[in-house]
């Protein structure tokens, strides 16, 4: 009875995120890329239909997702607008990170409750100036007197932080900390503020709205999680982010092998009885989807199982392996994506290369570029270089 209740709630978030892909996401994804604006009617339909508080436990209102079926989700809405799905993945890993790590705090499980509710769009703050993108390193602190907190972070960038509800910001623990000895506070909107000190145009992805900001923040010390950020970030964030978003990577890579595919078709019936020259570089083509999807799904199906087993498995998600596998996912992946989606353009040519047609590959492309740069690969590769020189052989 649990599975098939289990099965029935993942098929009607499935349900809920298509018709908010086809019916939100799709007729606006053009005008959200050209003029670089939020996808405001996307996400106002996610709301509307609930699911962002999909994770949210069922016992606190939440559907109860599974990681897997938030995964399914980006991969929908990427299908239509990348940067609805990438939204959708980024205010998804801070709501995990709640439910993972602070369920049992009564100010955190009360907000969780308050989110199912009013669909608070929660942006993250972790990349500030003077340590760039590097997550795991603050430089601001969080200021204490008495029950109340304050905190000044001069953001490199915060992805619809105009937009969002709430914050989750990453700061020293307190004044004297090293850098590395971090918190994860949580702000609500209104006791910050934002001041914006830059813009945001660029290639691809944007919709996500990603310029710098001055965030000036106060509030109540409940706010600050009591788990240390660098054990949230190996055994949840990190993981959990690269999931995420290979499903929005998968769903952009299905969008330009989908128009291939139809080109193909197309020829196919222009000419009965042949077989199209492209059809071989669409073979192809699919294979090389089939290969990022997979790569997607073992490491997802290993960190749901891990994730459901005891606290030793805690160890695990911690280890250098692991991070290294992790680490190459991303890489690997974010490799993999433009490829397929400059193959699906070669097969489908100057249809493809053109702005105004319905092959149109130029969105696709930018945005998947895109993949690269989020926590960019070589800083991921560097990362590994040091992890290797400490790991032990298998």
């Amino acid at each position: 009875m649990k599975t098939e209740t289990a099965s029935s709630t993942a098929s009607t978030l499935l349900t809920s995120a298509r018709s908010v892909a086809r019916d939100f996401a799709a007729p606006h994804a053009d005008a959200v890329d050209q003029e670089s604006r939020f996808p405001i009617e996307a996400v106002n339909a996610l709301k509307q239909a609930k699911l962002l508080s999909a994770y949210v436990p069922a016992e606190l209102g939440g559907a109860g997702a599974s990681l897997s079926e938030l995964v399914d989700i980006c991969d929908v809405l990427a299908r239509q607008c990348a940067s609805t799905a990438m939204v959708y993945a980024m205010h998804q890993i801070q709501v995990i990170t709640i439910v993972e790590h602070a369920l049992d705090h009564p100010w955190y499980r009360q907000y969780l409750k308050d989110l199912v509710e009013h669909q608070y769009l929660i942006a993250s703050v972790t990349s500030e100036v003077g340590v760039g993108g590097e997550m795991r390193r603050s430089q601001c602190a969080v200021d204490i007197n008495g029950s109340r907190f304050s905190l000044m972070k001069d953001a490199t960038t915060i992805s619809y932080g105009a937009q969002a509800d709430d914050l989750l910001v990453t700061a020293r623990r307190h004044p004297d900390a090293a850098n590395s000895d971090q918190s994860l506070i949580l702000v609500r909107k209104a006791d910050y503020t934002l001041e914006q000190k830059g813009q945001w145009n660029t290639m691809g992805m944007r919709g996500t709205c990603s310029p710098p900001f001055l965030m000036t923040a106060s509030g109540d010390v409940a706010q600050i999680m009591e788990v240390p950020f660098g054990a949230m970030s190996a055994q949840t964030v990190v993981p959990v982010s690269h999931l995420l978003w290979g499903g929005c990577w998968t769903g952009c890579a299905s969008a330009a092998v989908n128009k291939a595919r139809a080109f193909v078709r197309g020829q196919a019936r222009a000419h009965p009885g042949t077989v199209p020259p492209t059809a071989l570089r669409l073979a192809e083509l699919v294979s090389m989807l089939q290969s990022l999807r997979t790569s997607v799904q073992a490491c997802l199906t290993e960190y749901e199982q891990l994730s459901a087993e005891d606290n030793a498995a805690n160890g695990v998600l911690s280890s250098i392996a692991y991070s290294l596998k992790m680490n190459n996912l991303k890489v690997d992946a974010t490799q993999a994506l433009p490829q397929i989606v400059i193959k699906a353009l070669s097969i489908c040519g100057i249809l493809a290369y053109k702005n105004d047609t319905k092959f149109s590959m130029s969105r696709h492309l930018r945005d998947a570029l895109s993949s690269m740069l989020m926590v960019g690969n070589d800083r991921i590769l560097a990362t590994n270089a040091n992890l290797l020189l400490v790991l032990k052989d298998d």
